[in-house]
């Protein structure tokens, strides 16, 4: 490995290695998404990235272990799900899915990506052949799936001159915490203040916070609690982040019992004494989680099946923790929450604007890969197969489509796909970009008014929180959204964000 790699480093450690060290090793290269991907991206040695890729696609498949393999259960999920629709009347999955979502209809969301799709894959065409022209100069004929990532990441150091292990340093999980409370007490009108000691938790890594209403008085009123579950552990906790509830707002009586929200994420955990340094694709995942909590923390509804996140439509319930992704591109917000680990100055502005300018670097490749999952997902609950085609067949149809490289014939990535076969996105995956293009509108309104401008800011930060943050599933979400933005949605915020406008 050419970086320093503090996942592999932990690992390593984890199961027995004390003398591994971040530049000589040894290290422990696993599955989980914290290793996975930095060896992907960073790793010179080729039959290394391809062993490891080849693993990753092979996951809980009959490649991988027989007595581990999904697809049996897939196929059965697939089923009783279809059975599951008939009985209650719907002629497939998809639509029964779709009868408790803010799209209309298979039709409108297909609509929606096939237009995405054509302004996407031309450009992501040419992304691919710039991978390909900066691969021949070091004498590769062809690129493979387990070369991607490695020349993008050399194009986008080319491009930017950047990589992102130089920008861990400057966050400090602790310092980043600071930021992002500071970001929505000026936005929100709320205060974030830990009382870890106050309660049990399940982890000694595991913190708990509580929320207070910043309504002008000496003693602020707690409104909700969350806890923070925040370093990846192998061993014993699923991979990716997730926020769910643990107490839902209701009304008792006479007193209303407080939300409390788990927010968990599988980031680098601390090594050898120095606090979790982030990436940057780990603060933006923790603003998107704590997203989620602040619609389950915010809610003004007593109703527990309608309070905070509860009956709000999935295809519209990505909304706050997308828009929460949007100030991980605000310079002040990114460089008032950064302080390097040793020096203790901030990102650089240079460095920052680069980190910006990147946020569009090969952004129709992923919209392509986002369009794919969210394609084969309806494909799969709403389409009979063809005579003799398999889930895996499907997914190499689809991706004819919706790939510029095709997946590898042994590609069996939809035995670990549980977002929809183990989460809540069965004939929903699509809602990603359909909550996308509502939160860019969303922070649209934001930067309409001005970010710099604290007092708007403010103005339009309480017309969020009493609306997307408070109404929860009480009221359909395109009326909630019309509440806040005076209007209904437009892509044209997305399309601006993504550097897809002018395509």
């Amino acid at each position: 490995l050419r970086v320093k790699e503090f996942p592999l480093q932990f690992a390593a450690r984890a199961a027995g290695e004390s003398a591994s060290t971040p530049t000589k090793g040894p290290w422990k290269i696993t599955l989980d998404f914290p290793s996975f991907d930095p060896v992907l991206r960073y790793a010179e040695d080729r039959s290394l990235r391809e062993r490891l890729y080849r693993a990753f696609v092979a996951r809980a498949s009959e490649l991988d272990d027989l007595a581990r393999d999904n697809r049996a259960l897939i196929d059965r999920i697939l089923a009783l799900r279809t059975e599951k629709a008939k009985l209650l009347g719907f002629d497939t999955f998809a639509e029964l899915s779709l009868a408790t979502k803010m799209a209309p209809s298979v039709d409108e969301v297909e609509k929606l990506l096939l237009e995405l799709q054509k302004t996407a894959r031309p450009v992501a065409e040419k992304e691919l052949a710039e991978l390909d022209a900066l691969a021949n100069k070091d004498g590769l004929a062809k690129l493979a799936h387990w070369d991607i990532g490695f020349y993008a990441e050399k194009l986008r150091e080319l491009k930017y001159a950047f990589n992102e292990e130089e920008l861990r340093p400057y966050f400090p999980l602790p310092v980043v915490l600071d930021g992002l409370f500071a970001l929505v007490k000026r936005i929100f009108g709320i205060s974030v203040v830990e009382a870890t000691r106050d309660v049990t938790t399940w982890h000694e890594d595991v913190r708990y916070f509580k929320v207070r209403d910043d309504n002008g008085s000496s003693q602020p009123q707690d409104i909700a609690a969350f806890f923070l579950d925040p370093y990846a552990r192998p061993a014993e906790k699923r991979g990716g982040a997730w926020m769910d509830d643990c107490v839902t707002r209701r009304k008792l009586g006479a007193s209303v019992r407080l939300p409390v929200a788990y927010l968990v994420c599988n980031g680098s955990p601390p090594v050898d004494g120095k606090p979790s340094l982030m990436t940057f694709r780990e603060v933006e995942t923790l603003f998107h989680e704590f997203g989620h909590g602040l619609q389950h923390m915010l809610s003004r509804v007593d109703d527990v099946d309608a309070s905070g996140i509860r009956g709000v439509e999935w295809d519209a319930v990505e909304l706050p923790s997308q828009f929460m992704e949007n100030w991980c591109t605000h310079a002040a917000t990114v460089l008032g929450m950064s302080k390097h680990i040793d020096s203790g100055a901030p990102l650089p502005r240079a460095l920052f604007d680069k980190v910006k300018a990147a946020k569009t670097f090969r952004s129709a490749s992923m919209m392509l890969r986002q369009i794919h999952f969210a394609r084969l997902d309806l494909e799969l609950h709403h389409r009979a197969r063809q005579a003799n085609e398999g889930v895996f067949d499907v997914n190499r149809r689809i991706a004819l489509e919706t790939s510029v490289v095709p997946p590898l014939a042994e590609d069996r990535f939809l035995c670990g796909f549980t977002h929809i076969f183990a989460g809540g996105y069965a004939a929903g995956y699509y809602s990603y970009k359909w909550a996308e293009v509502l939160s860019a509108d969303a922070f649209g309104a934001f930067e309409d008014a001005g970010l710099d401008d604290e007092r708007k800011l403010a103005e339009v930060g309480r017309r969020f929180r009493e609306t997307v943050l408070a109404l929860g599933g009480s009221v359909h979400p395109l009326e909630v959204f019309q509440q806040f933005r005076g209007r209904g949605p437009s892509t044209a915020a997305l399309l601006r964000h993504a550097g897809l406008k002018a395509a």
